[in-house]
């Protein structure tokens, strides 16, 4: 395939997998240039019982992107945006997307609402919540893709999901803010067995408004963090490879998540082992 560049704008670890660190090197396996802004930088993501680090503000973003621009190099063909904590911070991003949509107005703009999850059957934000109506009312109009969780879907609609017509009712409302393309990654619609995940694509062909898609997950017995990113970032490069057919997409995409997490459970088993028997 031609060349196609990523602008990634996420967070960065030096220990783990999230963020950039989780969405990067995936891109580049499938062929993509990835150019990438850290939002923050952490010693290891936030559910450690200890990280420090540091986070970047809007001059510091404004400059590094300044400085692309007067190089002439910020010619994207997607932008990847995912875990903000700063309100003004996602302002500026809103800002340099709408600025780059400008300059290439075929570029697409993946956004992963990165505001929080569900444990334990209750939902939490885990950024600061008055990041919720500039999601709602700045990010998501110019947002062509759009991946958010339950919980984050239930944020953004102000409803409650508990079944299928409910989240199929979600999706149709996050559509009408602007994204052609929803994904609700996961949901515990599946019971203990399987994650359910639901993607939709407006379609005016045929007379049929949305191509709709159910994805079924089988559920691994693991916790892990990253997998929203690395789910945001493969369903960006397996739509671009596939741009006409949704269902192949995200097909891909669920296979390539099975066997990256498989593995990482196997790798994480055989190390308890390893540590036990010593």
């Amino acid at each position: 395939m031609e060349t196609c560049r990523v602008l990634s704008i996420q967070s960065h670890v030096v220990r783990g997998y999230v963020g950039n660190r989780s969405a990067v090197f995936p891109l580049q396996l499938l062929g993509f240039e990835v150019d990438f802004i850290n939002s923050v930088q952490f010693s290891n993501h936030t559910g450690y019982p200890h990280w420090k680090g540091q986070v970047l503000n809007c001059a510091e973003i404004e400059e590094l992107y300044e400085t692309l621009k007067k190089n002439n190099v910020i010619h994207y063909d997607y932008v990847l945006t995912g875990y903000c904590r700063d309100r003004d911070m996602l302002r500026k991003m809103v800002e340099i997307i709408k600025e780059l949509k400008q300059r290439n107005p075929k570029l697409i703009f993946v956004c992963d609402p990165v505001m929080g999850d569900t444990w334990d059957g209750e939902g939490k934000m885990y950024v600061p919540k008055e990041l919720l109506p500039v999601y709602k009312n700045e990010v998501i109009p110019i947002a062509d893709i759009l991946t958010p969780n339950q919980f984050e879907a239930e944020l953004l609609t102000d409803s409650k999901i508990t079944n299928e017509s409910e989240a199929l009712t979600s999706i149709s409302k996050l559509h009408e803010l602007g994204p052609s393309t929803v994904v609700i990654s996961s949901s515990s619609l599946g019971g203990v067995n399987s994650l359910i995940g639901y993607g939709s694509r407006r379609n005016n062909n045929n007379g049929i408004k949305y191509q709709q898609i159910r994805l079924v997950m089988n559920l691994i017995d693991a916790a892990f963090v990253g997998s929203g990113d690395l789910f945001a970032a493969l369903l960006l490069a397996w739509t671009h490879l596939h741009p006409d057919n949704l269902k192949i997409a995200l097909e891909k995409v669920i296979s390539t998540m099975q066997h990256i997490l498989k593995r990482t459970k196997a790798a994480a088993d055989s190390t308890l082992i390893f540590l036990f028997v010593v």
